[in-house]
């Protein structure tokens, strides 16, 4: 057993080592002209600096975190919740360093050509996808060398990267919409000037947005997926089929990062005048290779095909997740579209339009994760032994999650490639570069989208999985729906993800009000801006987004954490676990309908942008522009949120199952 932990490690140091080769060969790219390397450096460095602000944060988080956990549990899983945030960290900030240093170097490839640029913004994007994967495996196999045979601490380190992922993807979120938000309204519909043109004060923040937001907290936010999902099929699989079920999730997961790997080099030499065929090859041979081996691993390791089946299912409900978030979020098909017309007759039409769609989308990913959880559930022999279910259920999770390490490159991908479309627009340079970017950003777009889909998808399975581990701890076999403090746990656990959203939404809005704010006022004392004699102050934009997310991302974040143990000591352990179930069911739902309305009206936007409907400036226009704003949040902050926050709920349950089933329920003996 000891060998497949110390081979799982090692794998993780490939990816690491990959990732590594790649950035060497990122550096030795042309950098462009002094002013291109001007723009890239303001955006790096203020990058930085909110990353910085925010870990003195998270420091101080962490720090009564372990505490908490030292005396209320145990030292081994204090000590790996540390890791598992030092790690999640480590992700995000490896892969927004990257980031802010492909994008200059993708503007300067669409000088010569669409292939070189997207080769470039892929390479980045793949730094952070391995990066993810190989922080993740070392973690855990290194936890598990230390603590031999004691699967409960990596609860701990699940406890970490979550909640170190929620902070990351909400406070990257408002950040990088407060400053989107600012500056397409004044920018964009009040001033009538150009997306990423230098003269908008927001313009920097908005690029930095990108990387702290789209990069770094997309990256914390995958890594906790990505974990999660490994270690909910590890524990359950080590009470269902001892070693053997721990030890075939961990195989799996080195398959995937080689699987991974061998995609991230197709894809990167694909077409690259079809940019999403090329994406698409490299995932779909990394999903295949992870079958094939899958396939060979489970007759080996179990001597029968059902755990072969289980994850593929989910490696396959993944993709399909992926497919139908395109066809919604994709300007090459109807829903896109059908906004874009119902934006000629105003910003109300768009609105409607947009709301819609994002509600219809929830349907078939549904579907396809109820096919997931039967098929997976059943296969693994889940009606002699619901335990072995539900560990198939969480081998599905690891399945769909099985190639992260190209997913998150594809996502990554997208935010580089709108951050070097900024950099030529500021940069001045001719428009043919600006129109090779603006491709590559809108397949990002729907990359985007469609690694939210991959996450979203698996946090319904790894949330119920680590439900199970929680029932398991908590000796509890049922939930009585007809005992009013089962019903009072679903009921607040429903209202929780609307709660959350409900928030972030208001960070969102009170931040971009200040930007808007901020921007009018130098778009009127300061002179010269409108005909490019005056310069405007980018810093100021950048510390309202910095100081107003870091502040706006404190409450939703401690909720997370507080709500479930408080829960657990009023009511009790049942209670809590109607909590969990209500959360996943509303929070999976809202994260669907949010991440694909937003997508949707992001690339509604663009179509219309390419010329449709009168183009830019047109009325359309106009009332496209007003639906991005509200999709911006929607996709990018309120919506991604709630695939970590079910998780997070789930995982904080099960670490402090020991507490809430000593002391649990409170209120009742206070009854009683």
């Amino acid at each position: 057993m000891e060998t497949v932990f110390i081979v799982t490690a090692l794998v993780g140091l490939l990816a690491l080592i990959s990732a590594f080769v790649i950035v060497v060969k990122i550096r030795r790219y042309d950098s462009g002209n002094e002013r291109m390397r001007e723009i890239s450096g303001y955006i790096h460095d203020g990058a930085l600096a909110f990353l910085k602000s925010q870990y003195k944060y998270l420091a101080i988080f962490i720090v009564v975190v372990f505490v908490i956990l030292l005396w209320a549990i145990d030292l081994k899983t204090a000590l790996a919740f540390v890791v598992g945030a030092v790690f999640s960290i480590l992700a995000g900030y490896f892969g927004m360093f990257v980031a802010t240093k492909a994008n200059v170097r993708t503007t300067a490839a669409a000088m010569h050509s669409q292939s070189r640029a997207l080769k470039i913004a892929f390479s980045g994007g793949a730094v952070m996808g391995l990066c993810v994967v190989g922080l993740g495996v070392i973690g855990i196999g290194f936890l598990l060398l230390v603590f031999p045979e004691d699967t409960k601490s990596l609860t701990g380190f699940a406890l970490g990267a979550s909640s170190i992922a929620l902070f990351a993807r909400v406070g990257g979120g408002i950040f990088t919409k407060a400053a989107d938000v600012g500056a397409d309204l004044v920018g964009k519909v009040e001033a009538g000037i150009p997306e990423d043109d230098p003269r908008n004060p927001a313009v920097i923040a908005d690029n930095v947005g990108d990387n702290v937001g789209d990069v770094a907290g997309m990256g914390a936010d995958l890594f906790e997926s990505y974990v999660g999902s490994i270690i909910s099929a590890v524990t359950l699989g080590y009470i269902v089929l001892g070693r053997y079920g721990a030890v075939f999730p961990l195989v799996m997961t080195s398959l995937g990062i080689v699987a991974s790997i061998v995609g991230i080099i197709i894809a990167s030499k694909g077409n690259g005048e079809n940019p999403q065929k090329a994406l698409n090859l490299g995932t779909y041979v990394a999903g295949l290779l992870v079958i094939i081996g899958t396939f060979i691993v489970s007759y080996l390791i179990f001597d029968g095909f059902q755990a072969f089946f289980a994850v593929a299912i989910g490696l396959v409900v993944g993709i399909l997740i992926g497919r139908v978030t395109e066809i919604y979020t994709s300007a090459d098909f109807q829903s896109v579209k059908t906004i874009a017309l119902d934006s000629v007759t105003g910003s109300a039409t768009n609105i409607i339009s947009g709301l819609g769609v994002g509600m219809f989308s929830t349907m078939i990913p549904t579907l396809l994760i109820i096919v997931g959880i039967l098929v997976s559930y059943f296969v693994m022999g889940g009606m002699g032994n619901p335990t072995s279910g539900l560990y198939g259920i969480a081998l599905a999770a690891v399945g769909m999650l099985s190639t992260t390490g190209i997913t998150v490159a594809v996502d990554a991908y997208g935010p580089i490639a709108d951050n070097a479309g900024g950099i030529a627009q500021m940069a001045d340079l001719p428009k043919e570069v600006r129109e090779i970017t603006d491709k590559l950003d809108s397949v990002g777009n729907t990359t985007a989208a469609i690694g939210k889909g991959f996450a979203i998808g698996s946090a319904a399975l790894t949330a119920l999985s680590l439900f199970a581990s929680y029932a398991e701890s908590v000796s509890l076999k049922s939930i009585d729906l007809l005992n009013p403090m089962s019903l009072v746990g679903l009921l607040l656990g429903g209202m929780l993800p609307f709660l959350f959203a409900a928030l972030t939404m208001n960070s969102v809005g009170k931040a971009a009000n200040q930007m808007v704010t901020e921007v009018r006022r130098q778009f009127r004392e300061i002179p010269g801006i409108m005909d490019g004699t005056g310069k405007p102050d980018y810093d100021s934009c950048v510390q309202i987004s910095t100081k107003a997310s870091l502040r706006e991302m404190i409450m939703p974040g401690i909720l997370a954490v507080v709500i479930p143990v408080a829960v657990g000591l009023v009511f009790g352990a049942e209670t809590l676990g109607g909590l969990i179930a209500g959360a996943v069911v509303t929070g999976v739902l809202l994260a669907i309908m949010m991440s694909n309305a937003g997508g949707a009206w992001d690339n509604a936007k663009k179509y219309i942008e390419s010329g449709e409907h009168g183009g830019k400036g047109s009325v359309a226009h106009k009332a496209g522009v007003v639906g991005d704003t509200v999709g911006d949040p929607f996709k990018d902050t309120a919506g991604p949120s709630m695939n970590i926050l079910i998780k997070l709920m789930s995982i904080v349950s099960l670490v402090f199952a020991p507490v809430i089933l000593e002391y649990g329920g409170l209120l009742l003996k206070i009854l009683n």
